[in-house]
């Protein structure tokens, strides 16, 4: 008996009994776990296609075309004086980073429901791999983005990028924070809510358009859903970003500010929230 009282376990797993406690401590522990499953993000997600990585590319070319027929071409919107090519694909990079963070880990609970039912790892994990294999997806199509503006500078095209870029980080870090907050929020809700399954993908195309992504913030502001997107988080966020690389749109640093706040708040609710479903998730899934 003496014996067996003195043996250390390595781990311990027990029920959390703190509100806050997010036990960031065994996030680390795991971190070769959360790697594997980035790799596997990576890997699988164009493993069995014909062109493979080449979609990387394929998506925001196609979503940039398709923007300069409809609303460059035929709608004939501004684009606050920048080619249109360059005004629809910086705003698609990042629309895209935002959306794949927010839409993958929204459906985190219902995807990943054998292997939470099988084995014990910190649930947290899940989300993070989809914020950081989307990352690099990121970079692969900001890679395409910068290719394309600097034909555009050697061209002469109005273009002029400021020292607001060396923000991309921050905002960068925005944007996987909405991403990965409201996610959780959703995917903790879609455990007895599966409606919400069905709105997502709907929800995220609305608020794209609710975003200063297709249609300037200086033109937008003064238009009926106006109102929307100036308390959007999202648009001083590609403001920011489409400033700092254009030299065109807004900068507005309450804006930042209040975009930080918000994402925090949210990031901490949806920690909140998902810590308390992961405890119970398994009989309602």
């Amino acid at each position: 008996m003496d014996r067996e009282a003195e043996e250390k376990w390595l781990f311990e797993i027990s029920p959390k009994k703190k509100l806050l406690d997010f036990n960031l401590k065994e996030i680390w522990q795991y971190r070769d776990l959360l790697m594997l499953f980035v790799k596997r993000d990576i890997v699988t997600t164009y493993k069995q296609t014909v062109l493979g990585p080449l979609w990387f590319f394929i998506r925001p070319i196609f979503t940039t075309v398709v923007f300069t027929i409809i609303f460059g071409q035929i709608a004939k919107l501004s684009t606050d004086g920048v080619p249109q090519v360059l005004f629809y694909l910086s705003g698609s990079v990042a629309w895209n980073y935002f959306s794949e963070c927010f839409s993958l880990t929204s459906d985190t609970f219902k995807k990943n429901e054998s292997i939470f039912s099988k084995v014990y790892f910190p649930r947290l994990i899940m989300p993070l791999s989809v914020v950081i294999s989307n990352l690099g997806k990121f970079f692969i199509q900001l890679g395409l983005f910068l290719a394309v503006l600097l034909y555009f500078i050697i061209k002469g095209s109005h273009v002029s990028p400021n020292t607001y870029i060396l923000l991309l980080p921050f905002l960068v870090l925005l944007m996987a924070g909405l991403g990965l907050g409201g996610g959780m929020v959703i995917s903790s809700l879609t455990t007895k809510y599966r409606d919400l399954t069905f709105l997502v993908t709907f929800g995220v195309s609305l608020l794209m358009y609710a975003s200063p992504v297709v249609v300037p913030y200086s033109e937008a502001k003064n238009t009926a859903w106006g109102w929307f997107m100036k308390y959007n988080p999202l648009t001083p966020i590609l403001e920011s970003f489409k400033y700092g690389w254009l030299g065109v749109g807004t900068f507005d640093a309450w804006g930042i500010l209040y975009s930080t706040v918000f994402t925090i708040v949210l990031l901490i609710t949806g920690l909140l929230i998902f810590n308390r479903t992961e405890k119970s998730f398994i009989d309602t899934v």
